[in-house]
């Protein structure tokens, strides 16, 4: 095993009481700011202080913030042993974010999640052919974009993005038929050892029966290719266990359609901005044609997504765009929608 991500472990707890523990390598105004608060000095590089509350450590967090500005290269711990362990020591900023997101921290370790589905039609002939699973929480008490900003902010994401792609398989049961497919969005920045990290998902195919072929993963939207030859790892080993692998936001989210052509994913979801408008802007009916072209020569099925209005998908079924996804067909519901009788 190359590398575990923090979802192997416990996450970082916050303690009623306890040390904080600042790390700090040759930064002076640091090591100032540490005296002025009376943290003991443990070695040149470590400094701890006790709590006794957590609204103390929130005074010290805030205080350090302040004074420094520029946390990004300190590293700490939040322990409830003299001595933290290496899982326990994060960023500043890590333990800045987690301390003071309680509620969304707990919700992440601890919530009940579900799944609304967003249903996805074939252009051809209207029929239906799947759903996008969105993960959200059961008392809609948190919008999902912050959720998972917040779930990044604390190192938290790898937890959240597996109990994601869980939620999306358990919630097939009983509620999505047997050759209907389900896109679950996935974060290839939380999975490090592809066969080690995508084991729990695989397990859970397992334990609810589900047919790996109707089961389509798809990199999410707000991810960069920064290693294309680990996410093509990342795919292969979806693949290897049967199952189909998407590209989010073409045109958007990646600098070139070459990696298209290096990635070849079975499905890729084109960027609203293209579909936006596009039975009558120009400039997207030519990305359009490029993208479609390209796909059909590397047999790659193109979906369209953000779909609103009635003439955008007539426009793209007029240019043979596969299938399509959008407020027009129908919005996120907890529960399978039927489609609008406009394409019946």
């Amino acid at each position: 095993m190359d590398q575990l991500c923090r979802s192997c472990f416990q996450p970082l707890t916050i303690h009623k009481c306890g040390y904080f523990s600042i790390y700090n390598h040759s930064y002076e105004k640091l090591t100032e700011v540490l005296l002025k608060l009376y943290f003991q000095e443990i070695s040149p590089s470590h400094f701890r202080k006790p709590y006794e509350t957590k609204a103390e450590l929130k005074e010290y967090l805030s205080f350090i913030n302040t004074e420094i500005g520029d946390t990004s290269k300190i590293t700490g711990s939040i322990h409830h042993m003299e001595q933290p362990s290496q899982f326990e020591i994060y960023s500043f900023n890590t333990l800045y974010e987690h301390t003071f997101h309680e509620k969304y921290v707990h919700l992440i370790k601890n919530g009940n999640f579900t799944s609304f589905l967003q249903p996805i039609v074939k252009m051809k002939n209207d029929e239906l052919f799947g759903y996008e699973s969105l993960l959200r929480s059961k008392d809609q008490s948190f919008y999902p974009s912050q959720l998972f900003e917040i779930a990044r902010k604390t190192e938290m994401h790898s937890i959240l993005d597996k109990k994601a792609r869980e939620v999306a398989i358990k919630g097939r049961t009983n509620k999505i038929p047997p050759g209907i497919k389900s896109f679950i969005n996935f974060l290839p920045s939380t999975i490090y050892n592809p066969e080690h990290c995508l084991k729990h998902t695989f397990k859970i195919v397992e334990k609810y029966n589900v047919d790996p072929n109707d089961l389509v993963f798809e990199v999410v939207e707000t991810e960069k290719i920064h290693d294309v030859d680990h996410l093509k790892s990342i795919l292969d080993t979806y693949r290897n266990h049967g199952m189909k692998v998407a590209l989010d936001d073409v045109g958007a989210g990646y600098s070139t359609l070459d990696m298209l052509s290096k990635l070849k994913p079975d499905y890729i979801k084109i960027d609203r901005q293209y579909i936006q408008d596009c039975h009558i802007n120009k400039e997207n009916q030519v990305f359009l044609q490029k993208v479609i072209l390209l796909s059909k020569q590397l047999n790659i099925v193109v979906l369209a997504e953000g779909i609103e209005h009635k003439e955008e998908y007539e426009y793209l079924k007029s240019i043979d765009v596969d299938l399509a996804q959008g407020y027009y067909i129908g919005k996120p519901s907890p529960n399978p929608v039927l489609l609008p009788e406009t394409l019946c």
